[in-house]
């Protein structure tokens, strides 16, 4: 497990990174693509490779792997290991100066998503041939809208790339196709119910592992609802074992 020191150096990282933004150039971006940002190495690399990706292949061991046929093929680890094994990556998570900025950019308060949400800082790995995932919105079941925010840890493929179209259900505006790699340090920040996206399926001996961190405008859910994410949390990504135990014994919201 990764030290205080480390775990400092991040937290450090981070304000560092989001002082040195150009916040009204990023939000004419943010707003000018329908609530989408993708921000090149808003982390710096050494960084991530140093600190970050150590703990996300530290705790490999641990990740569920799903198949839906025609949808969905890959790896994840939840919230809740994160927390046990790999805490460093909530000093970006819980950051003040970090969500502080995300809450400017998207024109909202942002809150940390409850401890019994297994997405709220969770990896996801992508690691056998095939493995990808199909498009999809990252739709809030909460009574208020979802965030993500993605940053690359591992990218050695060529072929496992992020595919996002921009403007899909917009009334007026034409849809824009962007196809992205996501480098250790890079960010994407976006809303989840308006950003029609997948990623496309891992090469012969490729790699690619993501960190997707969530933020809610409103942490309250209701039972259906509830049921209903967790069902589908189950077999999508982490298990019924690791789903229902948790969400039996909820711990607290920040």
């Amino acid at each position: 497990m990764i030290d205080m020191a480390a775990q400092h150096s991040v937290r450090d990282a981070v304000e560092q990174a989001v002082a040195g933004l150009d916040f009204d150039r990023l939000n004419r971006e943010y707003w000018d693509q329908n609530e989408f940002l993708f921000i090149p190495q808003f982390l710096d690399h050494s960084i991530v490779e140093t600190l970050l990706v150590p703990e996300a292949q530290g705790v490999k061991g641990s990740l569920n792997r799903n198949y839906i046929p025609g949808h969905k093929k890959g790896g994840s680890v939840s919230y809740y290991t994160v927390m046990e094994k790999a805490p460093v990556f909530l000093d970006l998570y819980r950051s003040e100066a970090f969500r502080d900025f995300l809450s400017r950019l998207t024109g909202v308060k942002l809150m940390l998503c409850p401890d019994h949400d297994p997405h709220s800082c969770a990896l996801y790995y992508y690691t056998e041939p095939g493995d990808h995932i199909g498009f999809h919105y990252d739709t809030s079941y909460y009574k208020g809208a979802r965030y993500t925010i993605l940053m690359g840890l591992v990218d050695r493929s060529t072929h496992c790339k992020l595919v996002c179209e921009l403007f899909k259900d917009h009334p007026t505006t034409p849809s824009k196709k962007l196809e992205l790699t996501t480098k250790p340090g890079d960010m994407v920040v976006f809303n989840g119910d308006k950003l029609w996206h997948a990623v496309t399926p891992l090469g012969e001996g490729e790699e690619r592992i993501a960190l997707t961190m969530e933020y809610v405008t409103n942490p309250e859910m209701g039972p259906i609802k509830r049921f209903y994410s967790n069902l589908k949390d189950s077999f999508a990504y982490f298990g019924l074992r690791g789903v229902f135990k948790r969400a039996a014994s909820p711990r607290r919201t920040h």
